[in-house]
């Protein structure tokens, strides 16, 4: 255990101890993405007073343990992955109806968002037992925090999280495809070996904004804000931009992409006129919001710039 973890654990107990945690109830538990220090206090205390803990992955979470000064033995781990979740679940049952409580960790983040867990949580619902939440890290949230991805409209609020688009080429293009169309931001999950083909397919995308933030919260962590059609030259240009895992947002827009005719116009009228003259008469023309055509218009520029 690192010193500066031990004072954590007294802290845990200080600050989570006086709470009621119910027996016979699985707690699911979200782990660091990558910075240990972003565990919670409540966290810590729960993974030392659970009978048992479910994971992801056993060896992985007996590390993370340790990393925190909390021994476990191997008994009271029990692996419960994307594999053998629906048969591992039966073993944690057991454990709840015995009045026992079960942690749920995934490798990292939250469980049940894109690792491993909701079908875990529907089976404790299903038995009546009770599933509780303990929040803390998580890759998607953390994304957008740091995006800046401002909606232009009512309509383009909120965001789509889609996770993992399909691996093979024609129905990656299809999943793409069906993005153009979605006004609201949505955010990607991606492997490293499969960055690259994933932002060839994001290029038809144009001008819509995208954020890239790979390696959240660990050493080498970097954010940037692209254009679409220029996020795959930026991998390209340096090998080590390649490398980790990747949580990729597509920006909200309102501006109609059936046929492209709001952008059209507004290209042309910003080869004539100042950016807001040109925003106000595009808005007047197409009908489209403006606020919208003016986050194109200060994009368009920003390529004219750097081109």
């Amino acid at each position: 255990m690192s010193a500066s973890f031990a004072s954590a654990l007294t802290a845990a107990h200080e600050a989570a101890a006086a709470q009621h945690y119910p027996q016979g109830a699985l707690y699911v538990v979200a782990t660091p993405i990558g910075n240990l220090a972003d565990i919670t206090l409540r966290a810590l205390h729960v993974l030392q007073l659970a009978d048992a803990i479910a994971c992801e992955d056993t060896r992985h979470t007996q590390a993370l343990l340790r990393s925190y000064g909390i021994e476990r033995p191997g008994a009271q781990l029990l692996a419960l992955h994307q594999h053998n979740e629906q048969e591992a679940a039966q073993a944690v049952l057991t454990r709840l109806q015995a009045g026992q409580r079960v942690a749920y960790v995934s490798d990292a983040g939250t469980p049940g968002v894109s690792d491993p867990g909701a079908r875990l949580v529907a089976c404790v619902q299903a038995a009546g037992l009770r599933a509780l939440p303990l929040p803390g890290a998580s890759s998607v949230t953390s994304a957008l925090s740091v995006a800046g991805a401002v909606a232009a409209t009512p309509e383009a609020g909120g965001f789509v999280f889609a996770g993992f688009l399909p691996s093979k080429n024609a129905e990656r293009a299809s999943a793409v495809a069906a993005l153009q169309q979605e006004p609201r931001c949505v955010l990607l999950l991606e492997a490293p070996h499969r960055i690259t083909d994933l932002a060839q397919a994001l290029a038809v995308l144009g001008t819509r904004r995208i954020t890239l933030a790979r390696e959240l919260t660990k050493q080498f962590e970097e954010i940037t804000t692209l254009p679409a059609s220029a996020v795959a030259p930026w991998l390209a240009d340096n090998a080590q931009r390649q490398r980790g895992e990747f949580v990729v947002l597509l920006h909200p827009t309102s501006i109609a992409t059936d046929d492209g005719a709001s952008l059209r116009v507004l290209r042309l009228l910003l080869a004539e006129l100042p950016l807001k003259t040109a925003v106000r008469l595009a808005a007047d023309i197409t009908g489209a919001a403006r606020n919208a055509l003016y986050e194109q218009a200060l994009q368009l520029k920003q390529e004219t710039t750097e081109d």
